[in-house]
This record gives C-alpha cells, sequence and structure tokens, in this order.
C-alpha cells in the first residue's frame, strides 16, 4: 500500500473513547480493514466529518444513493483532518470534509483526482442564554472571541483538528491570544459531543449550524453571535485517486460524488430540516 505523507503542519487530530466506543473502534479498525481487502467489491468505504453524521444529513442520502446504485456505504465521521489524511494515504475511497484550505493542499499533493462542491450552510458561535461574556447580538466574532478570553468565560474547543476545530484556531490565531487555563477546555470530540459537553459546563463553542439545529432542543445554550460572511462552511466531496491507490473503489466513489451533485440530491439536501427545524440544516452548492 502505498502512503501519502500529511502536508506540512496538518496534524491527525484524535478520537475520544467518550464519544463512543463504537465510533473509536472503527475509526481505528478501518484502515487495517481496507488494507486488508475487507468488504465487498461493492462496498464503499466513505470518510467524513461528524458533522455530517450528527446533522442526521447523510441517515437520509446514502439509503437513497445503495437503493439506488447497488452500491453499499460504510461510513466513518470523525475531524475533517483525520478524515483527510486517511483518504490521502488510501485508507477510504471517498470524503465529504468542509476545511477549503486544507482540501487545496491535498488536492494540490495528488491524492485526490476530483473535489466538487455539494453544499454549505455557517458556522455559529454559541453560549449560555444569559450571555454572561455581553456578547449576545454582535457581528464580529473577533470581539466575542476576544470578550471571552478577557473574561475567561469557559470555551469548550473540539479539538480534533476537523474542519471545525481549525476554523476557531484560525481565529485565536489570528488574535494572538494565549488560551492557556481552565477556561479554554479542548474536548477532542466530534460537534455533537462537544455541544453536549460546552452544555454542561454553560460555556461558549463554535459550532456548525447543521449540528446545532439538530441538537437544540437537548441544549440550554443560544446562537451569540452569526456573522455569515466571515463563518462560511463549505462542503466538497473528494474522490480518492485510483491511479495512485490501486484499491480504490474508483466507480463506486465517482457515482456516490456524481450523486451528490445531481439535482435531485440537491434539492433533498436544500429542503433537509426544514419540517422540524423551520429552516434548512445545509444549502445546495452544486452547479
Amino acid at each position: 500500500m502505498m502512503h501519502s505523507p500529511l502536508p506540512s503542519g496538518v496534524a491527525s487530530g484524535s478520537i475520544g473513547m467518550s464519544a463512543g466506543i463504537r465510533r473509536g473502534l472503527t475509526a481505528l479498525l478501518a484502515p487495517v480493514m481496507f488494507a486488508c481487502g475487507g468488504g465487498s467489491e461493492s462496498d464503499l468505504l466513505l470518510v467524513t466529518t461528524t458533522s455530517t453524521q450528527d446533522s442526521g444529513l447523510l441517515d437520509v442520502l446514502v439509503p437513497i444513493f445503495e437503493r439506488d446504485s447497488g452500491f453499499r456505504v460504510k461510513t466513518l465521521a470523525i475531524g475533517t483532518g483525520q478524515a483527510l489524511a486517511m483518504a490521502a494515504r488510501g485508507e477510504a475511497d471517498v470524503a465529504l470534509i468542509h476545511a477549503p484550505e486544507l482540501e487545496e493542499r491535498y488536492m494540490k499533493g495528488g491524492a485526490f483526482s476530483r473535489r466538487l462542491a455539494v453544499m454549505h450552510n455557517d458556522f455559529l458561535l454559541i453560549g449560555p442564554a444569559d450571555d454572561p461574556a455581553g456578547i449576545r447580538g454582535g457581528r464580529d466574532v473577533d470581539a466575542a472571541f476576544s470578550a471571552i478570553a478577557a473574561a475567561r468565560m469557559p470555551f469548550v474547543s473540539r479539538g480534533d483538528s476537523s474542519g471545525t476545530h481549525r476554523r476557531e484556531l484560525g481565529i485565536w490565531q489570528r488574535l494572538d491570544i494565549d488560551r492557556g487555563g481552565a477556561w479554554y477546555i479542548e474536548a477532542g470530540q466530534g460537534m455533537g459531543a462537544t455541544l453536549m459537553i460546552a452544555d454542561e459546563k454553560r460555556g461558549h463553542t463554535l459550532t456548525d449550524r447543521g449540528t446545532y439545529l439538530a441538537f437544540k432542543q437537548r441544549l440550554a445554550l443560544a446562537p451569540l453571535v452569526e456573522e455569515r460572511g466571515a463563518l462560511i462552511n463549505p462542503y466538497h466531496v473528494m474522490e480518492v485517486d485510483a491511479g495512485r491507490f490501486p484499491k480504490v473503489k474508483a466507480e463506486a466513489a465517482r457515482a456516490f460524488a456524481d450523486f451528490l451533485v445531481s439535482p435531485a440530491t440537491q434539492e433533498i439536501i436544500g429542503s433537509f430540516g426544514v419540517e422540524h427545524h423551520g429552516s434548512p440544516l445545509f444549502f445546495p452548492d452544486a452547479q
């Protein structure tokens, strides 16, 4: 099996076992199963961010794809950094992720043959509804992060090299803020688990809108800062290059990517969440 090195500065991330023993074991065993040829020729290994899983979108899309294509999908939901690193080693067939700058670096590295825009939502800065940091209603996310740090209000980071984590770190780095101290908590978890930890600790966190809406009824936290321009969150599907990695299920990967950007699927994506949340969790982006 050929191995593609990580681009410089890319961390592999971590999976917290408290998010579920099954998820952790799957993440550990999936590369071994792939390398050993586990599964049939009709199996497709999809690596994706936890937000697509936690929002429930894949629970809708995958059964439709399986029914219409005849391929079966095995889904591994981890942080985007981990997902891309795994796919770039040829240990998955296709990735659905949301870290544009990192995705572009991997594309230049040649591990992927195709990258297509699928959808977007945006990030929210959420926190206790009584707003102890005094940031509610602001449109400047940098100012809000600065206020949280200055007041040493609890902030729960995903800490998992996901697209959400990378976006959060970019804000702190831009502000040159020291995050040392008990107020800054690294969960090492997916988005859903991070939301629950933040809720328990009456803390703040950065979340994609889709996962927040899916978990909203279980949380006392509320959106405090929304800045759609600066906090846009695009998702792309990326096919692993079968020329570099012969074990890749290229036909299945291309079928899945084409399915995601097809007009019928884009319509489903655009309406997903409206019935239960009053607004879509994602917005279709395929041309």
